[in-house]
Parts: structure tokens; sequence; C-alpha cells
């Protein structure tokens, strides 16, 4: 496997959708909880190197709602959804130097000032994690690779609404865009400056 090389001043964990109406869910292959602390965990120890730690959160009662054979958006005329529902759970910890994005689509660039953030701040590696991993994540990651950001993507701090789609992106889409790795590997590369397999 290749060595993960990282400059953490230059390297930003996006962190997708770590709210209410996503961590009650019941998920796959790894439980919500997990994933929370997981990405919690990459958060303290890249802020602590030097890095950016971004917190993204849908705006569920103005996701975007289209005709869709199987859509997972709210009905058109069902309850808008308590505000509550789109806040960050409150085990993150949001920090006074964190970034957060609001979107109202799955992708996080879309609509938002993300890549104007991401680029005042010189970065130019983003670290993936959250929920879901066929969804927010993998749109997030399609406009960063668009853009031409290097991007490392951390199986076990991700899920999905089933584990399939989870295992097929981390398979077969994500190596195509980036790296693979587990959460201990990320953060065997920040303690090590930033190398690692």
């Amino acid at each position: 496997m290749e060595l993960l090389d990282l400059n953490p001043r230059q390297t930003a964990l996006i962190s997708i959708d770590l709210q209410r109406s996503n961590v009650g869910r019941q998920l796959a292959p790894h439980a919500a909880a997990d994933v929370v602390e997981r990405s919690i965990h990459i958060a303290e120890k890249l802020r602590a190197a030097g890095g950016t730690v971004v917190w993204v959160r849908v705006d569920v009662s103005e996701l975007l709602s289209l005709p869709a054979d199987a859509s997972i958006s709210r009905p058109p005329g069902s309850p808008v959804p308590p505000p509550e529902f789109s806040e960050l759970v409150p085990e993150v910890q949001v920090q006074p130097g964190d970034v957060r994005i609001t979107k109202r689509q799955w992708g996080a660039f879309y609509g938002t000032d993300l890549d104007q953030q991401l680029r005042r701040r010189g970065v130019r590696t983003l670290v993936m994690s959250g929920i879901a991993t066929n969804f927010g994540v993998e749109s997030t990651a399609r406009a960063a690779f668009d853009r031409g950001y290097e991007l490392v993507f951390v199986e076990d701090a991700m899920t999905s609404l089933a584990a399939e789609p989870h295992h097929f992106a981390n398979r077969e889409l994500f190596p195509r865009m980036g790296r693979v790795r587990s959460t201990e590997a990320l953060l065997a590369a920040l303690a090590a400056g930033g190398t690692a397999r």
C-alpha cells in the first residue's frame, strides 16, 4: 500500500452530516456512534498538528427533493422536521477555529463557501468522514476531485444506510479518486509527521 504522506497544515478533515437526523438511524457497516467517535479523534489530532477541521451539516428542512424512483428525501406535504434534526450532535464539540458549513444538497461544495474557506487556508488534501458514505461523502468527494484536491477516505469513520453501498464505494470508487485508509493508519501518519502505510 502506498505511503500516506500528509502535510497536516495543508490538510482538512471534511466530516459530513454528523447530525441528529443521521446519527439516530440504524447504519451499516459501522455504527453511527463509532463514526462520530473516530471523526472526533481525527479532528483532535489534526487540529493539534495544525490542520483544518470542517463540520458539514445539511439543513434537512431545505434539502432538495426532486422526483425519483427511490427517493430518500422527505415526501412532499410531510411535516417539516424540527430544527434540532439539522444540528450537529453535541459530542463533536465544534472549536472556535473550526469551519462550519451548512448545505442544502448532498454535496458540501454546491451553494456553499467551502472551496473558498479551504483555499484561503492553503488546504490541498481532504480527509473524508461522515454519514452517509454513498450520499453526502461521495457527492462531496466527487466535487473535491473535480477541483483538484487530494483525497483520503477514512473507511471506518464513515458509514451508510446499508453495508454493501459503503463497501462498493470504498472498494471500487474511492481508490480511483484517492487513498482509502483506516482511522488507525491516518492517525499513525499524523503522529509520524505525515508518513505512514
